[in-house]
C-alpha cells in the first residue's frame, strides 16, 4: 500500500518523467503483479516516461518497452527483452536467457496492452 500511495503522491504533480527504483522489491508476486497493473495503467492514463530501475525479471518482461543492461562499468545492451534475450554478449545471455525465464516468459507478455 505504500509504494501505491507514493505513486499516487508522484502522479498529483503530473510528471513528464516518473523514476521508479526497485518497485516490487520485498512484495509477495500478488503485490508485484498489482505494482505491475499499476505502472501499466499509469502510463496509458497519464503517459510519462516511466524509467524503472530494477533487477526483477518479470517487472521488465511485463512493463518495460525498452530495456538498458548495465554491466562491466558500461551500457552492455539495449533493447527489448525479446531483443535482449537473443543478444549474443555473455553478460546480457546470463542475466536473461536462463531456464527459469524461458520457462515463465512467453515472448510477448501477457500485460502487456500496447
Amino acid at each position: 500500500m505504500l509504494k501505491r500511495a507514493a505513486l499516487a503522491r508522484a502522479l498529483a504533480l503530473d510528471p513528464e518523467l516518473l523514476l521508479l527504483d526497485e518497485p516490487t522489491s520485498g512484495l509477495d508476486p500478488a503485490s508485484a503483479t498489482g505494482i505491475c497493473e499499476l505502472i501499466l495503467q499509469t502510463r496509458d492514463l497519464f503517459v510519462p516516461t516511466i524509467v524503472v530501475v530494477t533487477h526483477d525479471l518479470d517487472v521488465l518482461w511485463h512493463v518495460s518497452d525498452r530495456v538498458a543492461v548495465l554491466g562491466e562499468g558500461r551500457v552492455l545492451a539495449i533493447g527489448s527483452m525479446d531483443e535482449l534475450s537473443k543478444n549474443p554478449h555473455a553478460t546480457v545471455q546470463a542475466y536473461f536467457v536462463d531456464a527459469r525465464q524461458r520457462r515463465n516468459h512467453p515472448t510477448e507478455s501477457p500485460w502487456k496492452t500496447s
